[in-house]
């Protein structure tokens, strides 16, 4: 099964709005930034897939995406990520994409070797219809999805997007695959996920990119402060 990786990714501007009460909003652009950067460095790097192509309707995103090796599918406009996910589902099928393994752009922890474990769960002799779902680490979000062909499931990502694809999948008639990934299962979008970030043990985060330093200095001072 040939496989194209997708992330959907907005403009850096006003993101990560619910880390508002501990990072002003130049210091959540940069963070912004820096995870997507280094999810799509990861996400390059990884065994397996046919090619990388980033969804975006913002002129920096596919800038940094096209420099990075990636292929840039633009939006006319940024309508949600499940508007952005839906819209290069229907391209990448048109074009005769066989299978695509969607992943948010918002990763701090991710590896190259985490995506060739996701592509590790299909079987060799694995064909279409075929869905294979990542969970967040609440098991309220979906981290990851791999689809044959892309528009198997109808999508619906934000609160409880996990149960939203499981009946997806079962109403489909298929089986309820879903692989468990520690570093895939943590995205950043509220106070909590950045105090999740910091409980990992030192050797991980100190493994991590250099980009990285920056999130966890903010983590260190705020949680100094009393803030986490």
């Amino acid at each position: 099964m040939e496989v194209t990786a997708l992330i959907p990714m907005k403009g850096f501007r006003n993101a990560k709005q619910r880390l508002s009460p501990l990072l002003h909003g130049e210091q959540r652009e940069q963070l912004a930034e820096v995870m997507f950067r280094d999810v799509l460095k990861q996400t390059v790097r990884a065994a397996g897939l046919v090619e990388t192509v980033v969804v975006t309707g913002d002129d920096k995103v596919a800038q940094i995406a096209s420099s990075l090796g990636a292929r840039v599918m633009r939006e006319d406009a940024e309508n949600g990520e499940t508007g952005a996910v839906d819209f290069a589902r229907r391209e990448l099928k048109r074009t005769g994409c066989e299978a695509v393994l969607i992943i948010p752009g918002d990763m701090p922890l991710i590896r190259a070797e985490d995506i060739e474990q996701v592509l590790a769960q299909v079987p060799e002799t694995a064909a279409a219809p075929f869905a294979l779902l990542v969970p967040s680490h609440d098991r309220m979000g979906t981290n990851a999805l791999l689809l044959a062909p892309p528009d198997i499931i109808k999508l619906r990502f934000g609160f409880d997007s996990f149960s939203y694809h499981l009946g997806q999948v079962s109403a489909q008639g298929l089986p309820l695959r879903f692989f468990e990934n520690e570093r895939i299962a943590l995205d950043i979008d509220d106070p909590k996920d950045l105090e999740r970030f910091l409980s990992f043990d030192n050797e991980d985060i100190e493994s991590m990119r250099a980009g990285h330093a920056m999130l966890a200095d903010h983590g260190e001072k705020i949680r100094r402060s009393g803030g986490l």
